[in-house]
């Protein structure tokens, strides 16, 4: 997963803030009576090191109001642990008061009780991209806010494609077609993505499904969709290119940060990733500096779709102070700090007016592109079981892609496994 992002993670335990919050426990009472006070903020991580500083703004202009930030384990199943851990612990308070959790987990999150509903009115829903609104709610309430978004591009060696004197590939098979005949020529793998057995897999596996017409789930979780040919050419897709080779085997082993570096080491030809490998890519020391492009990714017939990745804000149903959860959040979706988290923080915003900044667009050349995306884009299935629902994707479709199973069968495995967990 990538908060994503998408955005990159190089995520720390931060014991010492752990710590220091136990510590200043008893200060952590002092608060106005009026639902604000001091406030603790638990993220996944921060590759960039922007959100201390965000969060020092809002600390110098809001000395009652002050929020520590605690960064969780690197591993996105690991910080949802420790989230779920804390949420259902017994005990009046949680560790945690706003939690910057992956957009999938809203449903999940929400569905347990874990955090509270949000007035929309204080929020300013209406100058967001419109399909990031809609992984922030659920039964038809709103849970969260959407904090950074993130849409799936493919990125490609603009140089070797124009000395062969060929466009980006809009279809998968002009994907396939230039991973199986150029790539080798100049002495690159074709293609890779996340393969790995981790959240990254399930997000390849639902674009692929996605990007060929079909679905996973439905009705909020309550209906299993997969068992479709849609679903079948998707995961086909996939496992044949492993199967031939221009998907190379070692990117069964890939997450985000190994794809990208195989990428920027100039040993791969396309990469599907979030944004934030197109900002690696490109910085100077890279090998592939200033030969990067990025394109929608493509599906059978044009371009596909892409999974929504990102983050959303929510308040802990047992935050100590949940009018100053919606004052931070609030501040953290304002449009001076927006900018921020794409102009520090390389993290895309979840702002609509950003993408059509002339000064950000020739920061951020891929801006366009990532606005065109996230519109089309699709959340991963929602379900108040997700967890399960992504170990039995990732599960299934890794045994196909390694040669254990046909897409056939993984298709019919995935109807049946996730009927059971749907129960």
């Amino acid at each position: 997963m990538r908060w994503t992002h998408a955005a990159g993670r190089c995520l720390l335990a931060v014991a010492v803030l752990l710590t220091g919050y136990v510590a200043s426990g008893a200060r952590a009472d002092t608060g106005s009576g009026d639902g604000r006070g001091p406030l603790t903020l638990a993220t996944a991580g921060d590759l960039t090191g922007y959100l201390g500083p965000l969060l020092e703004g809002w600390n110098r202009t809001h000395p009652g109001e002050k929020v520590t930030l605690v960064e969780l384990p690197d591993s996105a199943d690991e910080t949802r642990a420790q989230m779920a851990t804390d949420l259902r612990g017994g005990g009046e308070r949680s560790r945690f008061d706003v939690l910057n959790i992956d957009v999938n987990w809203t449903s999940e999150f929400a569905a347990a009780g874990w955090i509270r509903p949000l007035p929309r009115d204080r929020f300013p829903l209406d100058t967001f991209l419109q399909p990031v609104v809609d992984t922030a709610t659920y039964d038809g309430k709103l849970y969260a806010v959407p904090y950074v978004t993130n849409a799936g591009l493919l990125l490609y060696r603009k140089d070797v494609l124009a000395k062969e004197g060929v466009p980006p590939p809009r279809t998968w098979a002009e994907l396939e077609r230039a991973a199986k005949t150029i790539a080798p020529k100049y002495g690159l793998d074709g293609y890779a993505g996340q393969l790995l057995p981790y959240e990254g897999l399930t997000v390849n596996a639902a674009e692929a499904v996605y990007s060929a017409g079909g679905t996973i789930l439905g009705d909020e979780g309550e209906r299993v969709t997969v068992d479709s040919q849609a679903a079948r050419e998707g995961i086909g897709f996939l496992a044949r290119g492993v199967r031939e080779g221009w998907i190379p085997r070692r990117a069964l082993t890939y997450k985000e940060e190994e794809s990208k570096q195989a990428f920027q080491d100039g040993r791969l030809l396309f990469l599907r990733n979030w944004p934030y490998a197109y900002v690696g890519a490109s910085a100077p020391g890279s090998r592939v500096a200033g030969k990067v492009g990025a394109v929608p990714l493509p599906g059978p017939h044009g371009p596909g779709t892409s999974v929504l990745g990102g983050s959303n804000l929510a308040v802990s149903s047992r935050a100590r102070h949940p009018d100053s959860a919606a004052r931070l959040m609030a501040y953290l979706t304002s449009e001076r700090v927006q900018r921020q988290v794409l102009t520090k923080g390389a993290l895309p915003p979840v702002r609509a007016d950003l993408y059509q900044d002339p000064e950000l667009i020739a920061a951020f050349p891929y801006l366009p592109t990532l606005r065109q995306s996230v519109l089309a884009a699709a959340p991963r299935p929602k379900s108040a079981r997700y967890d399960q629902v992504s170990l039995v994707v990732q599960a299934v479709v890794h045994d196909a892609l390694t040669g254990r199973g046909t897409p056939e069968a993984a298709v019919r495995r995935l109807a049946r496994e996730l009927s059971a967990v749907s129960r």
